[in-house]
């Protein structure tokens, strides 16, 4: 699906909601392969809400509450690459070396103006489509979490760097946010031509979309839970994320149930509706009429690295404890037998991972734990990085291969043991976290790691 022009001769204006920076990740990819511009010679970022503030540096506030180091990535310098990021050592927050940092992480430094892909001197782009044909504005739809604002502020950098509005919302800022925050977007999403969004079974991202008219709707990858919404979509179920799934509804989510229908008809492709999944995941049912077109992270590619790779191996790190899909001992064992077998001396942590959970980690396995303050997918580009990377069942052993395709770095994962899973997790758990492993490419497949 490429830029369309407006009904009425304007260029075509696209609002992508995004609650994540993956999902931030993989809009700025979308728009890379499909030739979206600067809109113009400026694009200041559009803070909104309650609590507004611009996107920009990684706040005390935001970083500071994980108690571990943080890896910071800076953007790449134009005309020439800058060198490796440096992540600094920590195990428990204490820094050793004089290197690492628990504190504020700097902001992305300002970049100067790139033409798009393909773009000459004098604007011309590939395919005949002048710069700023096709405006896109990333409205940010920020979380609480405060690594997950930190991250997003780093992406929203990037993101504005790249040419793209950036409108951050504090959507969650408190009770009268949502009203503030929808009454906000409301005009902007009536006038939409396309609607792209990172996470459709967020109730948020299903609220908007009963007031757009956008006749191309876009779902880029919110990692593996895109595999699960085409699959839905296709056998024509409500939207219900795939570790929640088997339980019964609560009152929040009957209460919210005719807004969901209404989404997942508007995801449905008709005469009047064109609906696109750009993902790096296999997808295997796809609905009548949805266009798959397939991510490959060529911007993070010709953006970031080629990385230095260390003879070491690093340990990915997963929430599937904070989920409540797996036990927390269970989980410890695991990660501790699995670095101890490969030589793991790093513990790259997911964003959602609890400051206890990583203390406990540290302490008991040794392992230097690292908090990304971007997507792994950025960081591992970057480097340094470990010539083998260890993972549980995630995205990343799907996105990490593409990411460094060429780098000669090998991709790992272990499967989830079924006496991992806790009583309450989903009764499809353990079969979705197998097809996770089994549908990877171009990766190394563990067995689960046993107890010593």
């Amino acid at each position: 699906m490429s830029p369309r022009a407006g009904q009425a001769g304007h260029p075509a204006r696209t609002l992508a909601f995004v609650e994540s920076p993956v999902q931030l990740l993989n809009v700025l990819e979308w728009a890379h392969l499909h030739g979206l511009h600067d809109p113009g010679p400026s694009s200041p970022a559009e803070p909104s809400g309650p609590g507004r503030a611009e996107p920009g540096a990684l706040s005390g506030a935001d970083a500071g509450s994980a108690g571990v180091a943080t890896a910071s990535v800076p953007p790449p310098a134009l005309p020439t690459q800058p060198g490796p990021a440096h992540i600094g050592p920590a195990h428990t927050g204490h820094a050793h070396g004089g290197s690492a940092h628990a504190g504020p992480v700097p902001g992305v430094p300002a970049q100067g103006r790139r033409l798009p892909a393909g773009a000459a001197a004098g604007g011309a782009v590939a395919g005949g489509a002048a710069a700023g044909g096709a405006e896109l504005t990333v409205v940010v739809l920020s979380p609480t979490d405060p690594m997950t604002r930190g991250q997003l502020r780093r992406m929203a950098d990037l993101a504005r760097d790249e040419g793209y509005r950036v409108r951050w919302e504090e959507a969650r800022g408190g009770t009268t946010a949502p009203f503030h925050t929808i009454g906000g977007l409301a005009g902007s999403l009536r006038r939409a031509d396309r609607i792209v969004m990172g996470d459709p079974f967020s109730r948020y991202v299903q609220l908007l979309l009963t007031i757009t008219r956008a006749r191309d709707l876009v779902v880029v990858d919110d990692g593996t839970a895109t595999m699960e919404f085409v699959a839905q979509l296709a056998r024509g179920e409500r939207l219900v994320r795939w570790h929640r799934k088997g339980g019964r509804p609560g009152a929040r989510d009957l209460l919210f149930a005719p807004v969901s229908s209404s989404a997942r008809r508007r995801l449905t492709p008709s005469d009047r509706r064109r609906v696109e999944v750009f993902s790096s995941m296999p997808v295997t049912e796809i609905p009548d009429g949805v266009t798959v077109t397939a991510n490959d992270f060529a911007w993070t590619r010709a953006r970031f690295g080629p990385p230095r790779i260390t003879q070491s191996a690093d340990l990915v790190g997963t929430s599937l404890v904070e989920t409540g899909v797996v036990d927390g001992d269970r989980y410890l064992e695991a990660v501790r037998n699995l670095a101890k077998a490969h030589g793991a001396t790093r513990y790259f942590a997911h964003r959602r991972e609890s400051a206890e959970k990583l203390h406990r980690l540290a302490a008991e396995t040794g392992l230097e734990i690292v908090r990304p303050d971007l997507p792994l997918e950025l960081i591992a580009r970057r480097g340094p990085i470990g010539r083998t990377i260890l993972s549980f069942p995630s995205t990343v052993v799907h996105t990490l291969p593409l990411a460094l395709a060429g780098t000669g770095v090998r991709v790992a994962v272990c499967d989830i043991d079924p006496t991992w899973l806790t009583d309450t997790a989903s009764p499809r758990a353990q079969g979705f976290l197998s097809g996770v492993t089994g549908t990877a490419r171009d990766v190394h497949r563990l067995a689960a790691v046993s107890p010593a």
